[in-house]
């Protein structure tokens, strides 16, 4: 059986290495080894203004991963940049919402996590909130940044969704990097996993196989085994997809 390919997409370094300001296309290597562990091919989408080149990049793999990162421009959600907002590259926005919008037409599996479920989630329409404390209720701790590995919080799940029937439980220990959170949720869109403060950590697509997660599962996946079960789901999916 040939394995299905799921692709990655990637970010942008400018400042590591002795070229600083040099740009460089690189992905976590959790999402590389996440895919190969539960069975598929793992390719890095590199970022590129290319509309040709985005197009060619869908139309060879079996499904997408949306990868963290950077913070979301607010300008993709009709808002201006606050003072908390973080390091912003409209480059690599643009280059997502593509991919997003492309992979949809294709009906192409897609999984976003953390950066890439707020960009699925405005590629719908929907905004975020720039900083935790823009919302109107007490947020717990959602930035740690050590230990990426473990579980710093209990999620709900609801019953009856994709991700309870993914992870087979309503609730579920999960990590968390991020200080930016789904405000307006996009159309066609519907949240389906909250954190004990309300926060927002998963959503699906109830037409589409689109699965939004705010925590970083690829991080998690050796020491909480559960994880493999949102990977396994995309390449199942994705090898429906080949046959």
């Amino acid at each position: 059986m040939v394995k299905p390919i799921i692709g990655i997409t990637g970010g942008v370094l400018t400042n590591a290495g002795p070229f600083q300001g040099y740009h460089r296309s690189y992905v976590n290597e959790d999402y590389v080894q996440a895919v190969i562990a539960n069975g598929g091919v793992p390719v890095i989408i590199p970022v590129t203004s290319n509309e040709e080149v985005i197009k060619s990049q869908i139309n060879t793999v079996d499904a997408v991963i949306l990868s963290g990162g950077n913070d979301i421009d607010p300008r993709n959600y009709h808002e201006n940049t606050t003072q908390e907002s973080g390091d912003l590259m409209p480059s690599r926005d643009w280059f997502d919402l593509q991919v997003v919008q492309l992979a949809e037409r294709a009906n192409k599996p897609i999984l976003g996590i953390c950066r890439g479920a707020q960009i699925i989630n405005v590629a719908h329409g929907g905004s975020l909130y720039q900083d935790l404390k823009y919302r109107q209720h007490t947020s717990l701790q959602h930035l740690y940044h050590d230990h990426p590995d473990q579980v710093t919080q209990t999620i709900s799940i609801n019953t009856g969704s994709k991700l309870a029937h993914i992870f087979d439980q309503t609730k579920l220990a999960i990590n968390s990097f991020h200080h930016q959170a789904i405000h307006r949720l996009g159309r066609h869109l519907q949240a389906t996993a909250w954190a004990e403060d309300g926060v927002i950590e998963g959503f699906e697509s109830p037409q589409q196989a689109i699965i939004g997660v705010q925590w970083h599962p690829e991080m998690l996946y050796r020491r909480e085994k559960t994880m493999d079960r949102l990977f396994q789901a995309l390449i199942n999916q994705a090898q429906g997809e080949r046959r």
